[in-house]
């Protein structure tokens, strides 16, 4: 013979159960976030549905490339998806829409970014970033707001990396950085 109320008993047992193993994975591991507006096409377009990382730059430090989604600076509300360009210590050069990378033992490179949407861009940048200070640009760079315009990203802010494209289904993935250097 059942007790009455063993299948709603059952259930919430479940659901509390369920909420304990998946909420530490969202706080600690991973979280969904959406793309909105066009600042990283082609790379992403607006719509599409990612998973951030967030586990491993508490393990290692981003690099160059890394595509992350983290609070805007100037609006910790708000949270905006780019591609790291400078890492601490570097400064970024910019020079009618070239970028170039001084390194910290004083090696200059200049990055090969295959994937940006081309800007007729005539002015220059030269910005020295400080320790855990990120330069991060969108990979359309004339329809982005990023460290150009409102400067450097705090490693606080940082979310994490976005790791999984789960949508549009045809572009589902796993997403590896993509910025190669020209020495």
């Amino acid at each position: 013979m059942k007790v009455p109320g063993g299948a709603f008993k059952e259930i919430f047992f479940l659901a509390i159960l369920a909420l304990i193993i998946v909420a530490p994975l969202r706080v600690f591991v991973a979280q969904p976030f959406v793309v909105e507006g066009d600042s990283m096409f082609p790379t992403f377009e607006s719509g599409d549905y990612l998973i951030v990382d967030q586990l491993t730059y508490r393990l290692e430090n981003p690099k160059r490339g890394d595509v992350v989604v983290f609070r805007y600076p100037i609006n910790p509300k708000v949270f905006y998806i780019k591609r790291i360009i400078g890492l601490p210590g570097e400064t970024v050069h910019i020079n009618k829409g070239k970028t170039s990378i001084t390194k910290t033992d004083g090696m200059e490179i200049e990055l090969d970014e295959s994937y940006v949407v081309a800007e007729d861009a005539t002015y220059t940048l030269d910005r020295s970033l400080g320790t855990d200070q990120y330069f991060v640009m969108g990979d359309n760079r004339p329809r982005s707001s990023d460290s150009r315009t409102w400067g450097v990203l705090p490693k606080e802010d940082l979310m994490g990396r976005a790791y999984i494209r789960l949508l549009p289904a045809g572009k589902t993935g796993v997403l590896p950085g993509a910025v190669t250097e020209i020495q």
